[in-house]
């Protein structure tokens, strides 16, 4: 993730100063924090540290993942230790364990495509292991991240998608490994809460990007951020019709935590901001209208390989966050924030906006 700096520093600030977190709950317990190298892992870690420090709560932050060099800076912090482990494997851990956040997913598009076979082995193999370790240690609580991509094709005449909805998955198409995987390990948290009472929530995420975001992000958001950074045209490879669903980082991290300490077990929450919801074409033009302030362009080039990127399929669905908003969360910052949050975190000596 590189160096805390800027407007990552102050949302991490942000996030340990919510009074709607109960932060005591976590006083002198162990977090474990699986997929820690990525995005939200890291995040979450950084924010436990924060909060760690600002309250005197004496949190143990146990940070899993195979990359130490990505994860290096959160070392230095005494709370935090470093796990290096393929969540493949089964998992032993010698001390106590209260919380688990289960961020470990393969998400790169392409891999969905080239090796669908791993995508969902990943998947199911390594939230059975966490499940089991969280039996194990009869955790008090813990949080399997899932995504919107579950709800497949829904109803495009509903107004939003609430968390009961089950929309259409195409099953002979290999990119399905990851929507379907994801569906599965909801089911397998399920039934190890009915079988083991293990504590055990649901975040069903929207596409999430702003400040601590890496500048290697392949993600379509990202692609277009490089776009406005250099100067260049925005290119889309399809119509741009397909609605999206997005959420600023420290939006989705207070909801994690939030869903940690106060969600129902058993129970599933969307976490994204109804009032970003957008096609990538509209997003496309927000960024080259407002954010570059039309110094660059949005246009249209469909590659004659588009079936083998990839892309998820097209879909309509608006998530409803009215679940999440009953345990008194809300979100913070909207699409243009989450951009400039983004892009000033980015930024050197490039003048984009």
């Amino acid at each position: 993730m590189g160096e805390k700096r800027g407007k990552l520093e102050e949302d991490l600030a942000q996030i340990a100063s919510d009074e709607l977190i109960p932060w005591r709950e976590l006083k002198d317990s162990s977090v474990l924090v699986t997929g820690a190298t990525g995005i939200i892992g890291s995040l979450l870690v950084m924010a436990l540290s924060e909060a760690s420090e600002r309250h005197g709560l004496g949190v143990r932050i146990l940070a899993l993942g195979r990359d130490f060099q990505k994860v290096k800076n959160m070392l230095e912090k005494s709370c935090v230790s470093f796990f290096s482990h393929d969540i493949r494997d089964p998992l032993k851990i010698d001390n106590y364990v209260d919380y688990i956040f289960h961020c470990a997913s393969i998400t790169r598009s392409r891999d969905m495509v080239s090796d669908p076979s791993s995508v969902i082995k990943t998947s199911l193999d390594g939230t059975k292991n966490i499940l089991e370790l969280a039996r194990e240690k009869q955790v008090k609580s813990m949080v399997y991240l899932s995504s919107m991509e579950v709800y497949g094709n829904t109803d495009p005449s509903l107004e939003f998608v609430t968390e009961d909805i089950q929309g259409f998955i195409d099953l002979k198409n290999p990119r399905s490994c990851y929507p379907m995987g994801k569906r599965m390990c909801e089911c397998m948290c399920n039934c190890w809460h009915a079988q083991y009472g293990v504590p055990v929530k649901t975040a069903r995420l929207a596409q999430t990007f702003g400040a601590g975001t890496p500048m290697t992000d392949s993600r379509v958001f990202a692609q277009f951020a490089r776009s406005a950074i250099n100067g260049k045209d925005i290119v889309l490879h399809t119509d741009g019709g397909s609605r999206g669903n997005y959420c600023y980082t420290v939006d989705i991290v207070r909801a994690l935590l939030v869903i940690l300490l106060k969600g129902m077990d058993c129970e599933a929450y969307n976490i994204a901001n109804p009032e970003s919801s957008m096609t990538i074409r509209e997003m496309a033009e927000l960024v080259a209208g407002r954010i570059c302030e039309g110094r660059i362009s949005v246009v249209i080039e469909k590659p004659s390989d588009i079936q083998n990127r990839g892309y998820a399929p097209h879909t309509t669905a608006k998530l409803s966050a009215e679940k999440l908003g009953k345990l008194g969360w809300k979100p913070r910052y909207g699409l243009e924030d989450m951009y400039r949050g983004m892009m000033g975190d980015w930024k050197k000596d490039r003048d984009c906006f």
